[in-house]
């Protein structure tokens, strides 16, 4: 294969010109990544574009790894180190060849690297980097799962074996204890299938390994009944937990690095009949905060949400069930809103991104530092903007909207099902009508939808029970709406990411009056609806349809979540 650099590539394809490349060479020289990695980064090119142009100018197959099963002795055929360093994932071998899947193929290295240790002459394919990455992830997680459970089990492992030194996944390489080794692989496989969650189970026979990925629960993993006690005591080691403690829950964290990036872990563990469950709260730190159109807000909620952006003063809240979003969406705000001529300090349980110029309290309940202490301590500290994580009883909702009252805006999350409930929630706290209406500008609430999986997104003509839930007359011929066959990258679910549905309320005078009057919850709905500043989540979740972004079905789920929330 002869040499040709990258750039060269591009510019001679007609993709990029000269000056493009010259400054694409400038950031690479700097960040040290790939080139093809920063031309897609800055927008210069697409992903699609550059596996085009090296499939067509090198004469190299392109390879959809969503289509292809791997066989698992592919990872016995070629190291781990390998794989993982140069980013190939091998999916295919005979006796004299192996093809190897990668997103850049004039990566001669590791061409030369793959013929050396599999001693096969090498056939390289065009992949998608996510693709490849996650075929290296679920291929050798796997693998390294089975062999320390393996080992485990050969060693009649009771005990956990700990090394010392950093709770770092960096720690178990292949000379680590087989229970580390276990642990670290379950941790990886979380972070690659992009899982909030994961939760180790046991059960009568075995212990499942259950991830909450797009907010549905898969067992990936199945680890012997016996090995259990093991990998729990490895995770509270890493969490700081008391290992003989098996009678009490305990919560603790743990800070592991996983391919460079910083991921904090949130634990938890429960006694159960069978044993401890154990639950992992998964919070990548290196996550880049998104805007708003990213989290989901478009047409009139964008104007709505830009509206209580630009507020002076006052409380806005965002609520919602348990993993609907609404950190996100706060962080969002307080990324926004971060500027240099203004003292924005956030009370936080967890801290979960570091943000340049903004003052991040840590709540620590176990030393008095709760949320109502903190909350009075801000105030003293001239404040322009206070971001409170969450109101967890009504003496922080006083303090909060007293706050508002004063001159500051306020920014804060509470669990109710939807927008107009809030008011319900804060009188149910203690927080007085008046003070309610006074200090409040407006509700966001909102629920997460899953996304259409873009590899296996298909088309089709809606029928009668589509047009009933959409609120669409029952003679609408020929509508045309989107769902996903189901594809290996999506766990054939036809389902891949998700995207946040709102409603967005809007206080008005009018309706200020009504709250401090205590007027029933279906008058202000109907003042709200009158105004036009209000829109129930149906609304924003049959927009997403009728956009292609998710489906007919994932309403229905939405909608009859809110309604038995």
């Amino acid at each position: 294969m002869s040499y040709q650099r990258l750039g060269d590539l591009l510019v001679s394809a007609g993709i990029i010109d000269e000056n493009s490349l010259e400054r694409a060479l400038r950031i690479q020289k700097t960040e040290r990544k790939r080139l093809g990695a920063v031309l897609i980064e800055s927008g210069e090119i697409t992903e699609r574009q550059l596996i085009d142009a090296m499939s067509k100018q090198l004469n190299i197959g392109y390879i959809d790894l969503t289509k292809v099963s791997v066989p698992a002795r592919m990872a016995k055929l070629l190291p781990e180190g390998i794989a993982r360093r140069h980013g190939v994932a091998p999916v295919a071998a005979t006796r004299e060849e192996i093809v190897i899947a990668m997103s850049d193929p004039m990566d001669y290295v590791a061409v030369e690297e793959v013929r050396a240790a599999t001693r096969r002459k090498v056939v390289p394919k065009i992949a998608q980097a996510a693709a490849v990455e996650r075929v290296i992830a679920t291929l050798y997680g796997n693998e390294g799962a089975a062999r320390a459970i393996e080992d485990m089990l050969s060693e009649g492992q009771t005990p956990p074996q700990y090394p010392d030194g950093p709770k770092e996944i960096a720690e178990g390489g292949t000379d680590a204890a087989p229970t580390v080794r276990l642990v670290n692989s379950i941790i990886e496989r979380g972070v690659a299938e992009r899982a909030s969650d994961i939760h180790i189970e046991p059960r009568a026979g075995d212990t499942a390994v259950r991830m909450r990925i797009d907010g549905i629960l898969r067992r990936i993993l199945t680890v012997p009944r016996d090995l259990s006690g093991s990998v729990v005591s490895r995770i509270k080691v890493m969490s700081n937990l008391d290992p003989t403690e098996r009678r009490l829950p305990q919560d603790g964290r743990a800070n592991v690095r996983v391919k460079g990036a910083e991921i904090d872990i949130r634990v938890s563990t429960l006694p159960t009949i069978y044993g401890e469950k154990v639950s992992l709260r998964i919070l990548n730190k290196g996550t880049q905060l998104r805007s708003a159109q990213a989290l989901g807000l478009m047409g009139s909620d964008l104007e709505k949400y830009n509206m209580l952006m630009n507020s002076a003063g006052g409380m806005v809240v965002i609520v919602g069930p348990t993993g609907s979003g609404k950190s996100s969406t706060m962080y969002t705000m307080i990324n926004s809103l971060n500027r240099e001529g203004v003292n924005l300090v956030t009370l936080e349980d967890p801290v979960e991104y570091d943000i340049d110029g903004v003052n991040q309290v840590q709540i620590n309940d176990k030393v008095g530092m709760t949320f109502a202490n903190g909350l009075r301590a801000v105030l003293r500290q001239d404040p322009d903007i206070i971001a409170v994580g969450e109101i967890r009883d009504g003496e922080t909702a006083r303090i909060a909207l007293r706050a508002a009252i004063t001159g500051h805006l306020v920014l804060s999350t509470l669990h109710t099902n939807s927008a107009v409930s809030l008011l319900d929630r804060l009188t149910d706290i203690g927080c007085e009508p008046y003070l309610i209406a006074e200090a409040l500008k407006g509700v966001i609430s909102q629920r997460l939808v899953r996304r259409i999986c873009p590899d296996c997104k298909t088309e089709y003509t809606a029928d009668e029970e589509d047009l009933i839930t959409l609120g669409l007359p029952a003679g609408t011929e020929n509508l045309k709406l989107y769902r996903g066959r189901g594809c290996p990258n999506c766990f054939n679910t036809g389902y891949h990411g998700r995207i946040a549905a709102f409603e967005i309320l809007i206080m008005s005078r009018r309706t200020k009056r009504m709250v401090a009057e205590n007027a029933p919850r279906d008058l202000l709905e109907e003042q709200f609806a009158r105004e036009g500043r209000y829109r129930p989540l149906k609304e924003g979740v049959r927009e997403l349809v009728m956009s292609g972004i998710t489906t007919v079905s994932e309403m229905r789920r939405i909608l009859n979540a809110a309604e038995t929330d």
